[in-house]
């Protein structure tokens, strides 16, 4: 049985739209748009200006995979960052989390995703060997494999410590703190900091 429109064409797309975003589900979709429509100067204008800038600037950083207005991205470029350290993260969400934590003041190095024999993602799906590209060019010391304690993050880290065998890094992961199961992005800032700071040799 479908659902009948609530309104024009024009708004059921927008609400079809806002439903695709995680977290909002269709019955919030729909609470959003009527939000930004009943506050269009207030929220809707200034949403869709912000969205149209975004569409022209944004970039995927060609060094680390981290979307900004730049390329070399904001943390690619800050110096104060430790050039020996690189944390490896599933998705740029991932490094997000951790940059609000404050947990780490390292380089960061994004896979686009985890190694999924299920949906069918390979090694060529996912930047493991720019990841071996810029280990193999030297000058870093520690990779901290920072994925998901999920199967196919831990199967992605296993298949990333053994590409790195033999190029004279030490290779980490997170430890305490972040449950079997678990994503970064849900974790609070305290959590993110503990399993930074009591990483274990993998």
């Amino acid at each position: 049985m479908s659902t009948r429109a609530v309104a024009g064409p024009e708004i059921e797309r927008l609400i079809q739209l806002l439903a695709k975003l995680p977290g909002l589900g269709p019955r919030s979709a729909r609470r959003a748009a009527l939000q930004l429509l009943q506050k269009k100067d207030a929220l809707l204008a200034p949403l869709t200006q912000a969205m149209e800038v975004a569409l022209e600037r944004v970039v995927v950083c060609s060094r680390c995979g981290n979307v900004d207005t730049s390329d070399p991205c904001t943390i690619c470029c800050d110096p104060r960052r430790d050039d020996t350290v690189l944390v490896v993260v599933e998705d740029v969400s991932d490094l997000w989390a951790l940059e609000r934590a404050k947990a780490v003041n390292a380089r960061f190095h994004v896979l686009g995703g985890t190694l999924s024999a299920l949906d069918g993602i390979g090694p060529d799906d996912l930047s493991i060997d720019r990841l071996v590209e810029r280990v193999s060019a030297g000058g870093i010391r520690e990779v901290i494999l920072a994925v998901n304690a999920t199967v196919d993050g831990l199967t992605t880290a296993h298949f990333i410590t053994d590409r790195l065998a033999g190029l004279n890094v030490s290779v980490s992961r997170l430890a305490h703190g972040v449950p079997v199961g678990g994503e970064l992005d849900y974790l609070d800032e305290g959590t993110l900091s503990a399993a930074i700071r009591s990483r274990t040799p993998f």
